[in-house]
């Protein structure tokens, strides 16, 4: 358990970090670390898992990733924020958040911002069906 949820990213990653920097002007109190600067075992998380996707692990200790991730760091801010995180938890709308999380985040090298690092090799990228793990 945390004092505070945390937001745990790719911090090589140049797309991820600007994201991050926009999701640190919301009114929202949390830690927000790079998965590279994190002791992932202490958060029960892995480094593959933490190299694919975002991260918040909750007071509580859970851990969410990508778009359930999203919707829960909207669902810590305060109004009207919240809304947006419970629409994206919703069943049928949960299901298009996971699909465009997995969209942007395949596609992330394209994106304003994206470095080198940012482009993870094929075999790698999320949404792969033959790829097993966390996504």
């Amino acid at each position: 358990m945390t004092d505070l949820p945390v937001l745990i990213y790719d911090g090589d990653c140049g797309f991820c970090t600007r994201s991050v920097r926009l999701a640190e002007r919301l009114p929202v109190r949390m830690r927000i670390l790079a998965w590279q600067e994190a002791d992932l075992a202490s958060f029960r998380t892995t480094e593959d898992r933490a190299r694919h996707e975002v991260l918040w692990i909750a007071r509580s200790g859970r851990v969410f990733g990508g778009a359930a991730a999203v919707a829960e760091l909207l669902r810590n801010c305060r109004m009207p924020w919240p809304v947006l995180g419970w629409l994206m938890s919703a069943p049928v709308l949960r299901l298009l958040a996971e699909w465009a999380y997995r969209l942007v985040a395949a596609n992330r090298f394209r994106l304003p911002g994206a470095t080198p690092a940012c482009q993870l090799p094929p075999e790698e990228r999320p949404g792969r069906s033959d790829r097993s793990g966390p996504l």
